[in-house]
């Protein structure tokens, strides 16, 4: 069984949602392609869009395919970013309190 992958999107438009997200890649890629979720990330005091979101593919062809086919190009108006997501770093203050938790 082959791995998801992860993307990151950048540069969003602040009208792009998750749905919409979806489709711009599922339509790049092809309507059958392995997008299996998409996710632009909300602020949550104000509710609007924080300009980034992620896609997730079951295919890695897929996925590789879609950066070099939507990378710069425009959804909903605006130029987009698109690349691999990294696994996000632990920050102190998160680490500190896992810390505390274990300790307890």
């Amino acid at each position: 069984m082959s791995q998801s992958v992860r993307l990151f999107i950048g540069n969003l438009s602040w009208k792009t949602t998750s749905e919409s997200l979806k489709r711009a890649f599922q339509n790049a890629v092809g309507a059958e392609s392995s997008v299996v979720n998409a996710h632009v990330v909300m602020d949550r005091y104000s509710g609007r869009s924080k300009g980034f979101g992620f896609v997730t593919f079951t295919s890695p062809e897929e996925a590789a395919s879609a950066v070099n086919l939507l990378n710069g190009k425009e959804v909903d108006g605006r130029a987009i970013r698109v690349d691999l997501a990294h696994e996000r770093e632990e920050g102190a203050s998160r680490q500190r309190r896992r810390n505390e938790v274990e300790d307890e």
